[in-house]
């Protein structure tokens, strides 16, 4: 049998376009979904695809998973790439998260802790259970005031170690001068600094990064923290522009924060004490914050001593396999002709069969002659 390669043209790829804009479309009877709807509805999902994809815009992250269907991977991919389109002016100064104007803030690790626990909104507490009523157009109760009101700061974990110096103080170069690691711009560098590897995380797939934290848990990452601290709220962006030399707020945006905590035996340089793990994400998005912040501990090894063993402890692993767009395309690629690869390996695969059979002969004419004799 003859294999041969398959023609196609700009008519089929054309064909293919209004094809996938009349599924997207669906059923034209149903009223279309405005990108409207969307961000304020599907806000979680908004939130994923701002972080993934590197740009705090919730229309533009609505629009794009309007045009991606609901592909989230594919809607990050097409951010990241209007994103590059975008000018840059300069950078922000760094967000103050201890003036968070919180609207939710929890920890498992203290039930007393500092400003208090604020639920806030969230499905830690509801039964997972398919509710038929929203497929009914209804109007939704307004949540209850709060029989207190929420402080305008709250206090950070660190304020509950503060008398006893038992958290590890911010790392030696939290201060420093010189402008971060930017993966927008440098290519992925080793050994990676914390910059680097924090902003690596932070664009990461989510459900990777999920996945490496669980096994981190059960043992093979060495990293069992306790949630120190999760906060969502607004932040303030200041920016300092050349001609005035001093930073203006120019917006605010919604962040998730999340510490995990780690506790530490000590080394000949460092008293026992709790160890960090630091997580950072645009919009509502706990379950990527917390992960983040647990494989960051995880990579943290060589900090404090500990002995890479486990794949989560591998920072070249890790970051490069973390990238969803990345992944995304490695793997996706394969569906597109490679039809000049095919014919070189069947050629290849052929030629070994050939010299198979043929030492397989050769043995057999030499297992039948013995016998002969």
């Amino acid at each position: 049998m003859a294999y041969v390669s398959v023609k196609g043209g700009e008519r089929a790829i054309s064909n293919a376009h209004a094809w996938l804009n009349e599924s997207r479309r669906g059923d034209a009877a149903v009223p279309e979904l405005g990108v409207d709807q969307i961000r304020e509805q599907l806000s979680l999902a908004v939130d994923r695809v701002m972080m993934e994809g590197s740009c705090y815009d919730p229309d533009l992250a609505a629009l794009a998973i309007k045009q991606a269907r609901g592909d989230v991977t594919e809607a990050i991919f097409l951010l990241r790439a209007y994103r590059t389109t975008l000018s840059r002016f300069g950078a922000s100064e760094p967000i103050e998260t201890v003036k968070m104007a919180v609207s939710r803030r929890v920890s498992a690790a203290f039930k007393d802790i500092p400003g208090g626990q604020i639920l806030g909104p969230t499905f830690d507490y509801t039964h997972r259970l398919i509710d038929f009523g929203l497929s009914d157009e209804k109007t939704v109760p307004s949540a209850p005031q709060a029989d207190n009101p929420v402080p305008d700061h709250v206090p950070a974990i660190a304020s509950v170690f503060a008398h006893e110096a038992l958290l590890e103080p911010p790392s030696e170069d939290a201060d420093d001068t010189t402008d971060p690691y930017d993966l927008t711009r440098q290519p992925m560098a080793f050994p990676a600094g914390r910059d680097q590897r924090l902003q690596a995380l932070a664009r990461g797939d989510e459900g990777f990064l999920l996945s490496l934290a669980y096994a981190s848990q059960r043992g093979w990452g060495n990293t069992h923290p306790l949630c120190g601290e999760i906060r969502m709220g607004e932040v303030a962006v200041e920016f300092t522009p050349e001609e005035l030399g001093f930073p203006i707020e120019v917006g605010e945006i919604t962040v998730t924060e999340c510490q995990m905590i780690s506790n530490f035996e000590g080394s000949a340089e460092s008293p026992p004490q709790f160890t960090r793990g630091y997580g950072l994400t645009f919009g509502h998005n706990e379950r990527k914050a917390m992960s983040m912040a647990i494989v960051d501990r995880a990579l943290r090894h060589a900090e404090v001593g500990e002995t890479a063993v486990h794949a989560v402890q591998d920072e070249e692993f890790v970051l490069y396999h973390s990238d969803n767009v990345e992944a995304s395309g490695f793997v996706q690629h394969l569906k597109l002709p490679h039809y000049v690869d095919f014919q070189a390996e069947l050629q290849f695969v052929r030629r070994l069969k050939k010299e198979w059979e043929e030492a397989r002969q050769q043995a057999n004419n030499s297992e039948y002659a013995e016998a002969a004799e």
